[in-house]
Formats: structure tokens, sequence, C-alpha cells
């Protein structure tokens, strides 16, 4: 069990797929300017990533040990049919939160944070346990990373911001920061 809680913590905090390995920038800089849409979109990250890593292991303990060639193209095949499930029962359960998502809910498809769990995961030789917590930490970090970038650019809003670095500029400094701060986690638990 100690095993499963060090994966959760070090995906969450150590190795944040964000902040850490750099994978799903585009709707962490693209969505978070609004906190409800930011959670929300990291939920369904979450989802899609603990269903992948469910399906990565199943292909990769069955299928994949006969055709080891096919992984990547059945991994993005399975990224695909789940985010198309996701997004219709979105837009369907929500409508409001399928507008506020826009085109970032199929670009789900594309996040290389998803394609690089289910990566990771097989080249870690995880379980089905240890992958399925490997992806709730992922998810949660995702999450954790893109809540915080909209909380911060929904305060940085009423703040006096020089014209020159508003916009963009603004949020990759802000999205660097974020990223070094989390390398502090890394000090912290290698010393325990």
């Amino acid at each position: 069990m100690g095993d499963l809680g060090w994966i959760f913590i070090s995906t969450l905090l150590i190795n944040n797929f964000v902040l850490a390995y750099f994978l799903g920038l585009c709707p962490f800089l693209g969505v978070s300017s609004k906190l409800d849409t930011s959670f929300r979109l990291g939920l369904a990250t979450t989802f899609v990533m603990v269903v992948t890593a469910l399906c990565a292991w199943i292909l990769n303990t069955y299928v994949l040990i006969y055709a080891p060639y096919l992984r990547l193209i059945s991994f993005i095949v399975v990224i695909a049919c789940v985010v198309q499930l996701i997004e219709m029962a979105i837009k369907k359960l929500s409508p409001a939160l399928f507008r506020a998502l826009g085109i970032f809910l199929p670009l789900i498809t594309t996040n290389c944070a998803i394609l690089g769990l289910a990566i990771f995961a097989t080249n870690r030789g995880y379980g089905l346990w240890q992958g399925l917590v490997y992806a709730l930490g992922a998810g949660a970090g995702f999450t954790l990373a893109i809540v915080l970038m909209a909380g911060l650019r929904d305060e940085t809003e009423m703040s006096d911001v020089p014209t020159m670095v508003k916009g963009i500029a603004f949020n990759l400094i802000v999205s660097g920061i974020l990223s070094m701060a989390f390398m502090g986690f890394a000090g912290l638990f290698s010393a325990s």
C-alpha cells in the first residue's frame, strides 16, 4: 500500500506531467482562464487518464505481447475512443460546460499527457493497481496545475500588470515560476 501512495504523491507533485514533464501545455495555457472550466477539464482529463491506464494495461498484458509494434497506435485509438465517449457524455449532461470547453474537449485526444501516461506506465512495468494509481496521480496533478494557473490568471486580471507583460508572456512567466515551485517538492521528498 505504501508503494501506491508514493506513486500517487510522486506523480501528483514531484513528477507532475504539466510542470515537470511539460506535457499537456496546450490546455494548460488555453483553458486556464476560468477556474470552473479548468477544474471540470481537469476532471474530464483525469477520467480519460484512468480509463486509458486500464485499457493500456489490458492491451499491454493480453494483446500487445503478440504484436508489440502496435503499442503506440493501439494507445492512440483507445484515447480517441474514450475522449469521444466523454465528449458525448458532457454534451448531453452539461451543454454549458461543452460550450465553455470548446475546441479543447476534442483536443484531449491529442493531449500528449494522456499518451505519455500510457507509455510511461507500460515502460515502468506497472501492474493494474499501480497503473490506475499512477493515472489518478497524473490526473490530479494535471487538475492541480491547471486550477492553480486559472486562479493565478483570475487574480492577475484585477492587478496592475504592465501592458508589455500582459497576456501570453505573463502566463508563461507564471507557469515557469509554478514549475520551479513544484521542483522544490523533489528535494522535500528525497530528504525524508
